[in-house]
Parts: structure tokens; sequence; C-alpha cells
């Protein structure tokens, strides 16, 4: 197989390797760069559970090469534990940083319970909700509407989100002031 030599920035850290031409992005993060908070279900971009954020966008990292993310900005479920305390974070620790508007939102939530696909859920509501911070409960729902739970019934994982929405406004409206 020929190897390809790539540089990627993954959770705010630039970071290289020589994967396989045909190594999806999700199997070069879980077993190159041992980030296995993104998870593999479906592997065929049906369920969610490997959602990662691509230069800003939220894309199926089982359906991504890691060759076709050379240059780009990778951000993984641990990488917003990193970005916790940017965000407002709420002094909880969450794999070594404070958890986040959103991760603090799904906790109070009570928004999941196996876990099995928290990380893409969260993953794809970080990127809806830093494009649309006013979103209403059916734009949350047609946003998460691709990432399968077996275990919640989706109620609560709505409920997260929609609290992360509302917290989100009332910090820019302190920060306005």
């Amino acid at each position: 197989m020929t190897e390809v030599d790539i540089t990627l920035t993954v959770n705010g850290a630039t970071r290289t390797g020589s994967p396989e031409a045909r190594k999806t992005l999700a199997d070069f993060l879980r077993d190159d760069l041992g980030l296995t908070g993104t998870h593999l279900g479906c592997e065929h971009g049906v369920c969610g559970a490997c959602t990662v954020i691509v230069d800003g966008r939220a894309v199926r990292s089982c359906l991504m090469l890691a060759v076709q993310a050379a240059g780009s900005e990778v951000t993984t479920i641990e990488g917003l534990a990193m970005k916790g305390a940017s965000e407002g974070g709420t002094g909880r620790r969450a794999g070594g940083g404070e958890m986040g508007v959103l991760q603090q939102a799904m906790w109070d939530s009570h928004s999941f319970q196996c876990g099995f696909c928290t990380p893409g859920m969260i993953m794809q509501a970080v990127a809806f909700l830093s494009d649309h911070p006013d979103a209403d409960e059916r734009q949350i729902r047609e946003a998460l509407s691709g990432n399968i739970c077996r275990c919640t019934g989706y109620q609560s994982i709505i409920d997260g989100v929609l609290l992360a929405a509302e917290r989100g406004r009332e910090r820019a409206a302190r920060e306005q002031r």
C-alpha cells in the first residue's frame, strides 16, 4: 500500500503522519493519533458516531480519507475539553479540560445513557450551533436527524442543545453589556 505524508492541525496541535492512501480519517485519528473519542459505528456514514469538525464543518470521518484532511484543522471530542475554559467553562473537568457550554448543558439535561453516540452527537451540535446560535427545537431536530441514538428517545438530547443555545445567547448578551 502507498503511504502518504500528511500534516494537519488536530485539536490545535500540528500533527503529522504517513497513513495508507485509503485509510479513513476516523481510523487515522483513532489508530495513528490515539484519539479514541471518535467512535465508529456503521462505517458507512449513516449513524453519525464518527462526526468530527473539519475546517468548521461537521463531517463523517468514516467517509473521509485521512489524506483529504491534509492541511485542514480538525476538532475531535477530545478537543472540546481543551476549548471548554474559553467557552465559559464551568470548572468541571472532562478529559483534562473544562466542559464548554454545550457539554455542560448536555450534562445538566441528562442527555445521554450509554454514551456511544455522544461524541458524534456533540460534534454535530457544536458545528450547528456555531452557525445557528438562535436555533429553535425544529431546527435542532433537523440538524441532529442524521445522528442515531438507540437509548434516549432523543428528547433529552434536544433539551440539552436547546439549553446550550439559550446559555450561549445569555453569555453573548452579558458580553455585549
